[in-house]
């Protein structure tokens, strides 16, 4: 937007009543003959002004970190009337129903404002923005509301249009729902192109959260005394999964969104769920969404299968990759590789809808997850009437402390599992039951307040819990009444360690060339090639090797336009340029495939598992300073199997070569210049790269 000039100033003017910010700009000197400095820069813009009511602090000075900065993400986004969004060109300055979700969950944990967050739930209750999954996020958003303040009057009104939510996804279970959004993330049909390529992942995942919707309301509806709503929900989720079991491998085609939002229903089988696990929450790369969104979703999967030290590592990689790049609030797409190929606080690839968002409160899940996973403070009845305080700090994790404002007031808890000293205050009007951590180890004994309670088998009262038992897990203290306890814990053993797995790609990224330029013949394409659009109008000269069975170009386009931006030169002595055949030979012709707004795919079939070598050139022939990324994935699985890679000052030519073993897709996410594009595509027997290069990975 242009800035309004006031006087000597400039302004940048979002709104007339300057809610929002920009939080990041870039200023671009076109030039200059003499030495110059920018003075008298000032910020200004406006916030909904809210305090933090709860806290979280642990042994990870990481996680820690990544709990403030996701919470921070929602305060910066608050306006005066609704959860916002600082996007960056999109211009759609509303309240996304399905982004405000994790946004209010982190405002529970981080805010306690419940006036503000049923505020947004008033005015989201019937703007879903056309997308399904976001109508169910707000049903789940007004359950967390209700489980935190007991606010049954705002239940009651909600009942009939949580309904027609409910029975609308019930309706087109099983069907194609036409979804128009369910993420980010390539495996989910990468955000709005889902419009054009229906994505079968994305539809089971909305199958499984239309189950856990379901299955949470109708539980609510139980203990609202709403036994036939109970009973109505309950069949949609029994039915509904009955349906999908009949085929016994129904489960095995889930993949990571669709595996976590099936394990969230609760419904899934021990087995069904171990085979989940296995397939998808052990590998770090695979694990991770692109979409910090969804990756609140897949956390929330992990911790139900208990996996809270894998759980921990994801955030690590994921939030804590995000502090590293220089981050002070959560971002709207991420992929920790980035780290190795965008330098601290450098432009980021852009998102498949434009630039991508610094500031984004959708990837704040994590503030709630911490809160109620490894410092385990939940509500057991509505309003925290009643309480759990279970403590999951993994074979990672020492210490852990922190509170959650409740409408009672605040419930603080702290665990040292060096020390063994451990304290729990709770409001007037509670009853708790707490957990002190095993973490793999025995405990002995256990005080409170001086008094021994507990001697490793047999719990002796004391005032103000009304007994004790344990697990292989906890020591449990219930009917825990009000008031402030230290604990002393003794503890026998140690914790077992926790085996951290390597990053590990699928694919092999074997080296980057700046030296051959457009002097194919002899280095590569020895097995094969692809001269991109260099016969003009989406045309290639290629000759495709026999494993090659397919190539497909998506918004890749010969533009029409005066110059074409998919021609650079009809006829060129210039070396940068493509030789039309492997004798190197001149004329030449500057091609490429481009777009000019966001990214592009290609996707290349392979028969069977034949290992091969892909090489990609590009050229930044205007010498503009062009940046992109590139990202490869399986073309089958569409997990992503290399490090994202970055193609930077390439005016002279550039390739970069990878090996792989079956059908593969890139997509190029342009970061700076006019154009994201390819010129040409190389195959070779794999080894053929002698050079591999080594990447560094977090």
């Amino acid at each position: 937007r242009a800035p309004v000039k006031y006087g000597n100033t400039y302004r940048l003017e979002l709104n007339k009543e300057l809610f929002d910010g920009v939080r990041f700009a870039w200023i671009h000197v076109k030039g200059a003959t003499a030495p110059w400095r920018i003075t008298g820069l000032r910020a200004v813009c406006q916030i909904k002004p809210v305090n933090y009511t709860g806290s979280f602090r642990c042994s990870d000075p990481i996680l820690t970190k990544a709990w403030y900065m996701s919470a921070y993400s929602v305060k910066a986004c608050l306006d005066k009337s609704y959860f916002g969004t600082v996007l960056l060109d999109r211009g759609d300055r509303i309240s996304w129903t399905g982004d405000a979700h994790v946004a209010q969950a982190a405002a529970l944990a981080a805010f306690g404002n419940f006036d503000f967050i049923k505020l947004n739930i008033d005015s989201t209750a019937d703007q879903s923005n056309g997308i399904r999954s976001y109508s169910l996020y707000w049903v789940l958003s007004l359950l967390d509301y209700y489980r935190y303040t007991g606010d049954a009057a705002t239940l009651q009104v909600y009942i009939d249009n949580v309904g027609r939510k409910l029975d609308d996804a019930y309706s087109v279970f099983g069907k194609n729902p036409k979804l128009k959004f369910y993420g980010w993330d390539e495996r989910l049909s990468a955000g709005f192109e889902i419009w054009f390529r229906p994505c079968a992942e994305a539809q089971s995942a909305y199958q499984m959260l239309s189950i856990r919707a379901w299955e949470e309301f109708a539980a609510t509806m139980g203990q609202f005394g709403r036994n036939d709503l109970r009973d109505r929900y309950q069949a949609y989720a029994r039915d509904s999964i009955a349906e999908l079991r009949k085929n016994g491998k129904w489960s095995t085609g889930l993949g990571l969104h669709a595996a976590a939002d099936a394990i969230n229903t609760g419904v899934l089988s021990p087995t069904e769920k171990e085979a989940l696990l296995e397939k998808h929450f052990v590998d770090r790369v695979t694990r991770l969404s692109l979409s910090p969104f969804n990756q609140y979703f897949i956390l929330q999967a992990m911790a139900r299968m208990g996996k809270y030290d894998e759980s921990l590592s994801s955030i690590r990689d994921m939030w804590g990759g995000m502090l590293s790049y220089g981050g002070t609030t959560a971002i709207e797409v991420y992929r920790p590789s980035w780290n190795q190929a965008v330098a601290p606080n450098a432009a980021v690839p852009n998102s498949q809808s434009g630039l991508v968002s610094l500031c984004h409160p959708w990837g704040a899940g994590v503030v709630k997850w911490l809160n109620e996973e490894v410092l385990g403070i939940v509500p057991t009845t509505p309003g925290f009437k009643t309480y759990d305080v279970l403590p999951h700090p993994g074979r990672t994790l020492t210490q852990v402390s922190g509170g959650t404002l409740t409408p009672l007031g605040e419930i603080h808890a702290s665990f040292d599992l060096t020390s063994g000293i451990c304290e729990l205050s709770a409001p007037e009007g509670t009853v708790g039951r707490f957990g002190i951590p095993k973490a793999g180890r025995a405990i002995a004994s256990i005080t409170v307040n001086n008094i021994a309670v507990w001697d490793g088998t047999a719990y002796h009262a004391v005032t103000g819990i009304g007994g004790a038992d344990q697990d292989a897990d906890f020591v449990y203290f219930s009917g825990v009444q009000p008031g402030t306890y230290i604990m002393s814990v003794t503890y026998h053993g140690k914790t077992p360690a926790f085996a951290e797995p390597p990053v590990i790609y699928a694919a092999q990224s074997l080296k980057t060339d700046t030296t051959t330029s457009g002097d194919w013949g002899g280095v590569y394409g020895k097995e094969g090639h692809v001269l991109c659009n260099y016969l003009g109008n989406g045309q290639d000269e290629k000759a495709l090797p026999s494993y090659v069975t397919s190539l497909d170009y998506y918004r890749a386009f010969p533009k029409s336009g005066t110059p074409d931006p998919t021609l650079w030169a009809a006829a060129t002595a210039d070396r940068r340029a493509l030789a039309p055949n492997a004798r190197n030979d001149f004329e030449r012709k500057a091609a490429c495939y481009s777009n000019d707004d966001q990214t592009m795919t290609l996707t290349v079939g392979v028969q069977g598992n034949r290992a091969y070598q892909i090489a990609l050139y590009f050229v930044d022939w205007e010498k503009n300073g062009a940046r992109q990324v590139v990202e490869m994935f399986d073309a089958t699985t569409l997990n992503l199997i290399a490090p994202v890679r970055m193609v930077d000052s390439y005016s002279g030519g550039i390739y970069l070569v990878y090996q792989y073993d079956r059908s593969v897709k890139f997509r190029f996410n342009k970061v700076r210049g006019s154009l994201v594009t390819l010129s040409g595509i190389f195959f070779d027997a794999a080894g053929a790269a002698a050079d591999r290069v080594g990447l560094r990975v977090p």
